[in-house]
């Protein structure tokens, strides 16, 4: 009798618990479209590849547009913050926003919104109302990073967009070109990430062609990596003599700082519901998840 009484409770101890607890099956995952849009990734690839073919340096584009959007840091509580990656930046201004494209990192330099457009109409067409922007983000990254020349990696995919932006996050949380190597690694450290990301990140700058700022023709924010620090030089000139190690590391980062806090799930609080329209940079009506 007992027995039978602590099996009770057991069973109701874990029915109680997978009742009450997040969803695990929202979790991040490279195979989240293997049924529901097999071909996701095979489209987005085609897209980026004949983006890229017409203009070289629309790989740098695409791959710092993913950057720029998981480096925002929302405020949902006075206590509690959510991470970018969430397709805030793709946001338009409206009423209730202020888009993240008028942010001082973003303002004349974000650019490849209308490649990220073609991909989900593409996309829309193939399995509508299933792919997140968030997601397609992710992949055009990692594919242009490829196509230049980079490094591959598995892309973890189920992220949600976001319904709001940040233009203040954004202009926070952005590392800028003129910033001091530890204002960076602090906005690094914010978000999860290290020394070795932020060297490692800071070499997505070798692809395309930057805005030069300085006399020298490179980023403040990359030079001071060869003249502030002593292991971020050490890692730099371990780069330089081992291109495979940055490449390992290179990839690693982007997959760290792409899983940092997404929107996942079908109860996040800023989430956008399935088949929300929204307006995109061309003023057209798309759908987002």
């Amino acid at each position: 009798m007992a027995q039978s009484s602590i099996s009770h409770v057991m069973v109701l101890s874990l029915f109680l618990c997978l009742a009450f607890s997040p969803d695990h099956s929202f979790y991040l995952n490279p195979n989240f479209y293997e049924q529901s849009c097999p071909k996701a990734e095979e489209i987005v690839r085609s897209v980026v590849e004949k983006a890229v073919q017409k203009e070289t340096r629309m790989a740098a584009s695409l791959l710092r547009l993913h950057f720029h959007d998981c480096s925002v840091l929302r405020h949902v509580t006075e206590t509690d913050m959510e991470s970018g990656c969430d397709a805030s930046l793709l946001l338009d201004n409206s009423r209730n926003i202020r888009s993240e494209k008028q942010s001082n990192a973003n303002t004349n330099s974000a650019r490849g919104f209308e490649v990220i457009d073609d991909i989900k109409s593409a996309l829309e067409k193939a399995c509508p109302q299933t792919v997140s922007c968030a997601d397609v983000l992710a992949l055009a990254a990692r594919d242009s990073t490829v196509l230049a020349g980079g490094p591959n990696w598995a892309v973890s995919l189920g992220r949600r967009d976001s319904k709001t932006a940040s233009l203040s996050g954004s202009n926070r949380n952005i590392p800028q070109p003129n910033n001091t190597f530890q204002t960076i690694l602090t906005k690094f450290k914010i978000q999860g990430l290290n020394i070795v990301d932020f060297v490692a990140l800071s070499g997505s700058h070798t692809i395309g062609n930057a805005r030069c700022t300085t006399s020298k023709g490179l980023f403040n924010s990359d030079q001071v990596l060869l003249t502030k620090d002593g292991s971020s030089m050490d890692l730099v000139k371990q780069y330089a003599e081992n291109n495979n190690l940055f490449f390992e590391h290179f990839a690693q980062s982007m997959v760290k700082m792409g899983n940092l806090s997404p929107l996942i799930g079908s109860n996040e609080r800023s989430g956008r519901t399935a088949g929300e329209l929204i307006v995109d940079i061309r003023g057209n009506m798309s759908v987002c998840f």
